[in-house]
């Protein structure tokens, strides 16, 4: 079985997300410019999201 690739999505809150990258890509995320397989997404975004709460709630 081949893995699906997916691609790391980020919205305006700098929150990430995983998704297929043969899917169009929401409203509201932008690609980050990261695609591999589900494993190499969630460690890219692990590397890149250490603090999980939204923008507006970090300086808060």
């Amino acid at each position: 079985m081949v893995p699906t690739t997916h691609q790391v999505l980020v919205n305006h809150e700098g929150q990430y997300a995983l998704y297929p990258a043969t899917r169009e890509t929401p409203d509201g995320w932008t690609p980050a410019g990261f695609d591999g397989t589900e494993d190499e997404c969630a460690a890219f975004v692990d590397a890149h999201w250490p603090d999980i709460r939204p923008l507006s709630l970090r300086g808060a």
